[in-house]
């Protein structure tokens, strides 16, 4: 066999990183040595390889700095109606290999990179992720930005930036064990402080009526500072601004109290204030109701919506009186969408300015908020909504807590008038819950504050419809839509997978990047010798170089002919990673008893991050490390089956992971996975999906026909009827023969010798009390994945099925999902315009 390409070598020949002209490669090359020699006159005379690194960096940013400032001036002079994209959450990874894909600059780059010694792989290696996310929602945000971008929008993201982000896992003895990410130690080069935006955030005081209206008085301040960071669209030259704020107190904090005794303890105490952008809370799908929580979630709020107010104040085309008290226009140039129900204080603190500040009358004020914003829902599950008690309020947003009150009155007085004498739907539909401990429900509070309340994939908009806000939808049925989720394909195919996205590139060209539906284009090619060739070699590639990764890495040798299984997502009980390890134990026991047999070899991945407090995903964890210990350890077993936990999953990660798997799974209970977006970057990127009707799979078998996904197990309607009747794990225990062995085994402490009882809380939720009803789907489970493997033994039929979901995964462009709310909700165009880049003058 002839000897691969190198990645460098590869990459060259992709036409889509740009074309490597002499003028650029000599170029970068002078602005690269420039900034080196700038860092180390300041401080040492031996580069080291971050020195490289932060070099490289500066020098792309260069490239940048250009177009965002022609980008925002081009806003400024058009004045179109502004996007914001409100999130606690940016999980947006890496930035330097994006922003050179999306400024055409990679070739040059790693010319000038290859031409000075260096290997431009490993100074990529050396970035840190910002982690500043959990999972699927904060991830969705950062593909929304570079869709926005790329789409030509007036688009801003804003959040919170934290200064310690998703915690980094550590697998010690088999357990999960969280460190701070330090994200900020060595400095981030893509950011830039904005001292001359600061603003004031008021927390606590009292709430005063006068004759000249509400006044909030006696508060305390904190000091929100921006950060701002560029986010390019793809060959565009356009350049939006993710704004992230970071707490700060005022000098005067705590020494305002005259007679203060103690200046050293009052200067102490500004840490108090400035905890509030300290650290991501590290929940996926769960509300921790903490004090510190609410106020982070008003701190981005109320920073952003003065940056909003301000910015619409002062646009060349507000209203037409001097000082700009005319807020009419207000829904015309603004568009809030709220990333779930972490910002849904926007709400109230919008009309606490139009109000109490703006003297807006409250009808006025209250039809502007309503224009205004939007709500995006992302989960089902009732532990994850946010309900926060009346009391924290009370304490901490007095003024927002009597809006809320109003809000919620009339809201209560419109539906009493249609629904006489119904208390009960009153009760159902109220922004307060009543009971022990008065809480306020977000998720109400959305609904009745936003014209347009989305799902994400169409049976989570069918369900958000037909359970969860049932009463709101039949109330106003007009208000609820869906937009299925996407991701980008520049960092999802182009950055991550770079051989596949060549050979797609020879088939159809590249203009399926920015329109992802042409990978239909690729239907004729289904049957087509060399093209199926082609994509199974880039496949085997793909897998010898995360081969080579895991080896180097985690000292972990696998078999790179072996089928890689991966399920890759945060740990939780809902996304029944479970119901993989019994099928993982299943097949070990096959094995065993016919260890002559042919079997088709599998190394199964198993990834991703539990809360620190989530008791049962830490078990989880532990439970898979200790199945690999028994599995990867039995020479019986050999090199047909293996277990790995792919410890501290991530973004960075999952570029790498993604691209070499042969096997997606996205197994959730039907009717509990809103979407999912990683089941949409398998698909992308040639892997075959083994799943439940859920989410976004319903779609991705639609487009690419169910035959060729793998799919099985209960549907959302079978679960219901199986509520209705009684869940009862033992009698599926005590009819599946290989699943009683495999539960017997884990509460023998078969894979914990040392420790036999470690798994009796598993073993006892899986029999008693188990919600998402594993062992109802794991005969179908077993079934189905029979059928994997007999589709594996047939590498080319194997291969026509990939290429058929690739050509059919256009639908989950985050470009087509944006385009569907810029339409739909924003009541924006996107445009193909491209800005004039930097060195031609402007008209």
């Amino acid at each position: 066999m002839a000897k691969p390409l190198t990645d460098s070598e590869k990459r060259k020949q992709i036409s889509v990183r740009g074309i490597a002209g002499l003028g650029d490669v000599a170029e970068v090359r002078k602005s690269f040595n420039r900034h080196l020699h700038f860092t180390l006159v300041k401080d040492r005379n031996v580069a080291t390889p971050r020195d490289y690194f932060f070099a490289l960096a500066h020098t792309v940013r260069d490239h940048l700095v250009g177009r965002w400032i022609r980008t925002q001036q081009h806003y400024y002079e058009r004045d179109p109606k502004r996007i914001y994209y409100l999130s606690l959450e940016f999980y947006m990874g890496r930035t330097l290999q994006n922003t050179m894909v999306n400024l055409g600059l990679q070739n040059a780059c790693d010319e000038a990179i290859y031409q000075l010694g260096l290997d431009l792989e490993e100074l990529e290696e050396i970035e840190e992720d910002a982690g500043l996310g959990n999972g699927g929602l904060g991830r969705l945000a950062a593909c929304f930005l570079d869709s926005m971008a790329t789409l030509g929008l007036a688009a801003y993201g804003y959040g919170i930036r934290y200064e310690f982000g998703i915690f980094n896992q550590k697998i010690v003895n088999g357990w999960q064990v969280e460190e701070a990410d330090d994200w900020l130690r060595y400095g981030n080069p893509w950011e830039k402080a904005r001292p001359e935006y600061m603003l004031p955030v008021h927390f606590y005081g009292r709430v005063e009526h006068t004759p000249d209206g509400v006044k909030w008085l006696d508060t305390q301040v904190v000091l929100a500072m921006p950060y701002d960071t560029p986010v390019p669209g793809y060959k565009n030259n356009t350049v939006n601004t993710m704004r992230l704020w970071s707490a700060k107190a005022p000098n005067d904090f705590k020494l305002q109290d005259f007679n203060v005794g103690d200046y050293i303890e009052a200067v102490l105490d500004r840490n108090l204030a400035e905890n509030i952008s300290r650290v991501l809370y590290p929940n996926d799908n769960f509300f921790e109701g903490k004090e510190l929580r609410l106020k982070q979630e008003y701190f981005v709020v109320a920073a952003t919506l003065q940056d909003i107010i301000r910015r619409f104040k002062s646009s060349k085309f507000g209203c037409r009186d001097p000082v700009r008290t005319c807020f009419d226009t207000f829904p015309d140039k603004v568009a809030i969408q709220l990333n779930d129900t972490h910002p849904a204080l926007s709400i109230p603190e919008l009309m606490r300015i139009l109000v109490d500040v703006e003297k807006v009358d409250w009808d006025k004020a209250w039809e502007i908020t309503k224009k205004t914003c939007a709500y995006t829902n992302h989960t089902v599950l009732p532990e994850a909504l946010e309900r926060w008690p009346v009391s924290m309020f009370e304490k901490l947003l007095p003024r927002h807590l009597d809006i809320i009150y109003a809000i919620n009155q009339r809201h209560l007085d419109h539906v009493a008038a249609l629904f006489p004498g119904d208390v009960d739907r009153l009760r159902r539909m109220s922004v307060i819950e009543e009971g022990d401990c008065k809480r306020i429900n977000m998720a109400h509070l959305c609904v009745i504050g936003s014209h347009a309340v989305n799902g994400v994939a169409r049976i989570h908009s069918e369900i958000v419809k037909q359970s969860v806000f049932k009463d709101f939808y039949e109330l106003e049925p007009e208000k609820f839509q869906n937009k299925t989720n996407g991701i980008t394909p520049r960092r999802w195919l182009l950055l991550c997978n770079p051989g596949l996205a060549g050979v797609v590139v020879e088939k159809i060209g590249e203009e399926f990047l920015t329109d992802l539906s042409q990978l239909k284009k690729l239907l004729p090619l289904v049957s087509d010798e060399a093209f199926i060739r082609d994509v199974a070699k880039v496949k085997q590639e793909n897998k010898l170089k995360f081969s080579a990764f895991l080896e180097k890495e985690y000292k972990v040798k696998i078999n790179p002919s072996s089928m890689f299984d991966v399920h890759v997502k945060r740990i939780h009980e809902y996304k029944r990673q479970l119901l993989n390890c019994l099928h993982v134990i299943t097949l070990y026991n096959r094995i065993k008893k016919d260890p002559a047999k042919a079997f088709v070899p599998r190394t199964v991945m198993i990834g991703g991050k539990a809360a620190p407090g989530y008791h049962m995903a830490k078990m989880i964890i532990k439970l898979v490390t200790s199945i690999g210990d028994v599995v990867n350890h039995d020479p019986v077993v050999g090199d047909r089956l293996k277990v790995i936990f792919l410890e501290n999953y991530r973004v960075s990660l999952a570029e790498k992971v993604i691209p070499a798997a042969d096997l997606s799974q996205q197994i959730s209970t039907a009717g509990t996975e809103a979407s999912g977006t990683g089941n949409m970057k398998f698909m992308l990127n040639g892997a075959l999906t083994i799943g439940t009707m859920d989410g976004a799979n319903v779609e991705m078998a639609e487009e690419a026909g169910v035959e060729n996904l793998f799919i099985f197990g209960l549907r959302v309607e079978d679960v219901e009827a199986l509520d209705r009747k009684g869940y009862n794990a033992r009698e599926f225990y005590d009819r599946l023969p290989e699943l009683k062995q495999a539960v017997d085994q884990i509460s023998s402490g078969f894979f914990s010798p040392r420790e036999p009882d470690c798994f009796k809380d598993v073993v006892n939720m899986l029999m008693h009390h188990d919600r998402f009803k594993v062992f109802a789907d794991y005969e179908a489970y077993v079934q189905c994945q029979a059928q994997v493997d007999q589709l594996y033994r047939n590498p080319k039929e194997w291969t026509k099925k990939v290429i058929r979901n690739i050509a059919c995964s256009g639908k989950f462009s985050s470009d087509r999902t944006i385009t569907e709310y810029a339409r739909d909700i924003w009541g924006v165009e996107p445009s193909d315009l491209q800005i004039p880049p930097p060195n031609i003058p402007r008209d």
